[in-house]
């Protein structure tokens, strides 16, 4: 989790979940989420260019296309398409694992029934002391 102007449109952030690295992407106002390991090399995909897709329907013509939803790896330069994390050399056997995004206010998270762990904190000629 994090907070939503965390990551303005453009913008990513790197945040660990479960003890995993996850790539938050903003990419026009929406937010897409994907493992921050390429399934190649391992290569972070966080790091990794954000651009197009170009397609040719005949030779000599070129169409541009979802400008900013196709994550590049910066080691291999292996393509993944951010909306579902499937890599375009082969979308069947090669992907990404992409998360799914929602926003929430902060308001209602906190009401969840989240078990929070607390520990005494005292401070001791300017040392602070964490008692668990």
């Amino acid at each position: 989790m994090a907070p939503a102007g965390e990551v303005p449109p453009g913008t990513r952030k790197l945040v660990t979940v479960q003890g995993r690295a996850v790539a938050i992407f903003n990419v026009g106002g929406e937010l897409f989420a994907l493992v921050d390991r390429c399934p190649h090399k391992g290569g972070s995909l966080c790091e990794g260019k954000l651009t197009g897709l170009v397609q040719s329907p005949e030779p000599g013509v070129y169409r541009y296309s979802r400008p900013g939803e196709i994550l590049r790896c910066p080691w291999h330069g292996w393509e993944f398409d951010i909306r579902t994390g499937k890599s375009h050399c082969d979308p069947e056997r090669v992907k990404a694992k992409s998360y799914p995004v929602t926003l929430e206010p902060g308001s209602e998270l906190a009401e969840r029934p989240y078990k929070v762990e607390t520990f005494a904190v005292s401070v001791e000629e300017d040392y602070i002391v964490l008692t668990i």
